[in-house]
């Protein structure tokens, strides 16, 4: 029986990450997060993942068991691997201690990307991790060791690991047919900075180890042995090692990887440094404007001719970020830049930063882009994953789940030591061909989509609602926190029933009222029209008929001088003309 629940609880994951290049991280640390948590972010945006919430209860195995491992992003079978002797509780992608790790894919080198006979592709290896991990450098140590052993099955990835005391990127890259495993640098963001990657590699120079020693507090930096050797052998660099730039070698940033990547990393950036804002050269560098200068801003040479003005791996922010804010970070749209979509005529007449795919288009034989921005109509489920050291670690971990766009999404909380999930948030509740009367994924995307039609004028009412909401759980955890710690330190289970309860009651209390939600703006908005509320009450006409009062909002004047733009006196009515 356990060797068929092993079997069946990989198989309900092969679809979490599917089609999931294009996602965001940003990373927090407890020095730099107004609480002194860690916190952490990840979107998975795919235009075929269907948003659940992933649950693994903690478990023991018997000797000789085999856990069945089968590709992220396809289903496909790749392999069995030894189960361990006892598997962690893992919500999400947080486990019970508070490990959290999140991804971004930069696929890299071309010739990097196969490795025939791999098992470990990126989605296994961070469930698996996260099964098997009590604190960041031991996640570190696992991943390595899984893909040394079982051969590493994907492309460039990633990752942000975490814990309630330290945050770690992390980079990994296949190395091609005919060798197994991949080479990898992890570095310790430090103690009062923030860090960001979406899906271009980020770690350039960086200080070379001897050795890997996980049982140091100290060590800052971890990577394969050969990370450099190896390069050099497959003929990628030359040079000193002191000069090795892991991203710059193994997957070179090019227009795509600034303009539609290293961008999402610069918003989050500008917004805590003005030294990032007011850089031009950065701004220039994350339009695509990629140099390769001489020497480096530091007047180090180049002798690589490596990109020369990219940004800094990590910044020190200029004030201590909430997680609100930090929540709000996963919400932009390049607002106040030039690059603004909700301000050019792409946006319609209801200014809508979004723009329907391809990412990239074609006219006159004449390539075009859309922008790439943090929110982003194809996600399918995002969190904020905070992790607090002071608390037992079973209530230390909330991990902020969000469903659909981040935009229009509302993060509810989800305490790292629940035992089971909410119903409306599960897997196997409906599916991307599939509905579901009360899926939190088919509910939200209903309401997002929706205000996709009239931007400008339904979306600040979902805005509104999500705020509020937000603002009601975070204010709320204070007095969570104490309850759940009193039971905790009485009665253990008693302590996580009651975490269990709140997380599923609140998240399933949410889905409900977010469904009369999309009732009350489906009827406001109908037929272009805009019926007069108060809240969220309709205001009939005085003569008690259910008759509303109706405005005619039509489109905004600029957009009417658009038309005359176009059309010149096509629609122009004569002068005197009474209606």
């Amino acid at each position: 029986m356990k060797r068929l629940s092993i079997l069946f609880t990989v198989f309900l994951t092969i679809f979490a990450f599917a089609n999931s290049k294009a996602c965001t991280n940003y990373l927090i640390t407890k020095g730099a997060s107004a609480d002194g948590s860690t916190m952490i972010t990840y979107a998975a945006d795919s235009h075929q993942l269907y948003g659940a919430l992933y649950f693994w209860a903690a478990a023991d195995w018997g000797e000789g068991a085999m856990l069945n491992v089968y590709e992220w992003d396809t289903g496909k079978y790749l392999g069995q691997i030894p189960q361990v002797a006892h598997t962690y509780n893992v919500v999400g992608n947080m486990n019970e201690h508070q490990v959290t790790i999140g991804e971004t894919t930069y696929t890299g080198l071309e010739q990097l990307g196969s490795q025939k006979g791999a098992i470990i592709d990126y989605g296994s290896l961070i469930y698996i991790t996260l099964q098997r991990a009590k604190t960041a450098r031991e996640a570190i140590k696992i991943m390595g060791e899984l893909v040394e052993t079982h051969g590493y099955y994907s492309t460039g990835e990633s990752f942000s690991i975490a814990d309630a005391n330290e945050v770690w990127i992390m980079e990994m890259i296949g190395k091609g047919e005919g060798e197994k495993g991949a080479v990898w640098v992890a570095r310790l963001i430090p103690d009062g900075y923030i860090c960001g990657h979406a899906n271009q590699a980020r770690i350039t120079t960086f200080p070379f180890q001897d050795k890997n020693d996980f049982t140091s507090t100290t060590q800052t930096v971890y990577h394969t042995a050969d990370v450099i050797s190896f390069a050099k052998d497959k003929d990628l660099f030359k040079g000193k090692d002191a000069d090795f730039s892991f991203s710059d070698v193994y997957a070179p940033v090019d227009f795509g990887g600034a303009r539609f990547c290293e961008i999402r990393v610069y918003s989050f950036f500008k917004d805590y440094s003005d030294d990032i804002k007011n850089n031009t050269e950065y701004w220039e560098y994350c339009k695509g404007n990629i140099k390769h200068d001489k020497t480096f801003a530091d007047g180090a040479k180049n002798k690589n001719k490596f990109a020369s003005n990219r940004m800094p791996l990590w910044i020190k922010p200029n004030k201590k970020i909430t997680v609100a804010e930090v929540m709000d970070a996963m919400r932009d749209h390049l607002e106040d830049t030039e690059l603004d979509m909700s301000k050019d005529i792409g946006a319609g007449p209801y200014e809508m930063p979004y723009r329907w795919r391809g990412l990239t288009w074609k006219v006159d034989g004449e390539k075009y882009c859309n922008e790439r921005v943090t929110a982003t109509q194809q996600t399918g489920f995002s969190f904020v994953a905070q992790m607090r050291s002071w608390l037992p670690a079973p209530i230390g971990g909330i991990f902020w789940f969000g469903i659909d766009d981040a935009s229009s999404c509302v993060y509810a909380p989800m305490y790292c030591g629940i035992t089971s999930i909410p119903e409306t948030y599960r897997e196997g509740n409906g599916s991307m061909i599939q509905w579901s009367d009360n899926s939190a994924f088919w509910i939200f995307n209903q309401v997002t989509n929706l205000a996709y039609t009239r931007y400008n004028l339904i979306h600040p009412e979902v805005e509104v609602l999500q705020t509020a909401y937000e603002n009601k759980f975070i204010s709320y955890t204070p007095a969570i926190d104490i309850a759940a710690k009193t039971l905790y330190e009485q009665d253990k289970e008693l302590g996580i029933q009651f975490i269990t309860d709140y997380s599923c009651n609140t998240a399933n209390s949410l889905v409900s009222d977010w469904q009369k939600f999309y009732q009350y703006l489906f009827m406001k908005y109908v037929d272009g029209n805009m019926k007069v509320t108060e809240g969220r009450n309709f205001i009939d006409n005085g003569n008690g008929k259910d008759i509303p009062k109706v405005k005619y909002p039509g489109y905004g004047e600029d957009w009417y001088k658009k038309i005359i733009e176009e059309t010149g006196e096509k629609f122009k009515m004569p002068a005197g003309d009474g209606h």
